[in-house]
């Protein structure tokens, strides 16, 4: 198989289902920032010292990867391939991820600046990366059927690289940045 087709060269793509769109179309917007998201998340794992977290954390990039195959579905021409489907599970797995990293950290009493460790930089990109990712994939639900379970999979994505961008910095001993809310 060639990595080049030349079918794209004149600014369409081919969703699943064999539709061709532009490739600025708002379903290319969302399934394209999910994939910038999952290269980020590739970058993010190299920084990750925890085994535990670098298990999970490929394990979100393989539902990534079923979630931009949902995007990429035509749903009026094909159906959803299993493999392409966001169960109710992976929501709670998310969850429950985040309430595991949680009961280590200690409370919150003020809003956490990005940063701290490089990889807790790193992280917060992703979770940036993420919400512009659940914007574009919302503004696909507007025209097209999405399912409720990949909603909220990627908005507790979010909520989980928040989490774990405190529990990078405490993992490398490095003070969280908080808000000074005087702005002076």
């Amino acid at each position: 198989m060639k990595i080049y087709t030349k079918t794209g060269d004149k600014g369409t793509t081919s969703l699943v289902g064999g539709t061709r769109v532009p490739k600025t179309h708002v379903r290319l917007e969302a399934y394209g920032t999910v994939d910038e998201l999952n290269a980020q998340l590739g970058l993010l794992v190299t920084y990750l010292l925890d085994q535990e977290d670098r298990t999970f954390l490929q394990q979100v990039q393989n539902s990534l990867f079923a979630i931009g195959s949902h995007l990429a579905t035509d749903r009026e021409k094909t159906g959803l391939k299993a493999a392409s489907i966001i169960r109710p599970e992976q929501v709670e797995q998310l969850e429950r991820e985040i309430d595991r990293l949680d009961v280590l950290l200690p409370p919150l009493s003020a809003f956490v600046l990005p940063g701290g460790s490089r990889g807790a930089a790193v992280c917060h990109v992703c979770r940036t990366v993420c919400r512009r990712a659940e914007r574009r994939i919302l503004a696909l639900a507007e025209q097209a059927e999405i399912s409720s379970e990949l909603l909220a999979y990627v908005n507790r994505l979010s909520d989980y690289l928040f989490i774990l961008s405190r529990k990078m910095n405490q993992d490398e001993k490095k003070g969280e940045i908080f808000w000074n809310n005087n702005c002076k």
